[in-house]
C-alpha cells in the first residue's frame, strides 16, 4: 500500500468506491469517470504501478474478474454489444493512476467511442523474425 495512491484508499477502505466484485487478490469496481455506462476498474489489491511487478496470481485473478465483469455487463441491462478490456501501462501508454489497472467497458454502437491506429505496410519477414527472437531471449 502506498499512502498517496488512491486506488490503495480504495482498498483500504478510506476512500469510496462503487464495488462490484472483491476477492481476497482483486478488487472491481466502477470508473468514477466512464468511457461508456457501467466500465469498470480491476486492481490487485498489492500495489504495483507497473505489470511486470505484478504477482502472476494477481495478474490472472484480474483476468478472471474481467471475465465476470463482462459476463455480468451481458446479463445486465447496461448497454452491452460488446466489451474492450484496456490496460495502460506506463505514462506513454496513457496510464494515469500508477497503481496497475484493467479498465473493463462495455461497447455498443454508436457509443462514441474508438481508436486511432496508424497502419502501415507490413515489414520483411526478416524484421519480425529477429524482433521475436530477440525477445525470445530476453525471457
Amino acid at each position: 500500500m502506498t499512502d498517496d495512491c488512491i486506488f490503495c484508499s480504495i482498498v483500504s477502505g478510506t476512500a469510496p468506491a462503487s464495488v462490484v466484485h472483491e476477492t481476497d487478490r482483486v478488487i472491481a469496481f466502477m470508473d468514477i469517470a466512464p468511457v461508456t455506462p457501467g466500465h469498470m476498474l480491476v486492481i490487485p489489491k498489492a500495489h504495483s504501478a507497473d505489470l511486470v511487478d505484478v504477482d502472476p496470481a494477481d495478474a490472472a485473478e484480474m483476468m478472471t474478474a474481467a471475465q465476470r465483469m463482462d459476463a455480468a455487463l451481458r446479463s445486465s441491462t447496461v448497454p452491452t454489444e460488446g466489451v474492450n478490456l484496456f490496460y495502460a501501462d506506463g505514462e506513454a501508454a496513457g496510464q494515469e493512476v500508477f497503481h496497475a489497472h484493467l479498465h473493463v467497458f462495455p461497447r455498443f454502437a454508436g457509443d462514441g467511442f474508438g481508436l486511432t491506429v496508424r497502419t502501415s505496410a507490413p515489414p520483411p519477414r526478416a524484421e519480425p523474425d529477429r524482433l521475436a527472437g530477440e525477445l525470445t531471449a530476453s525471457w
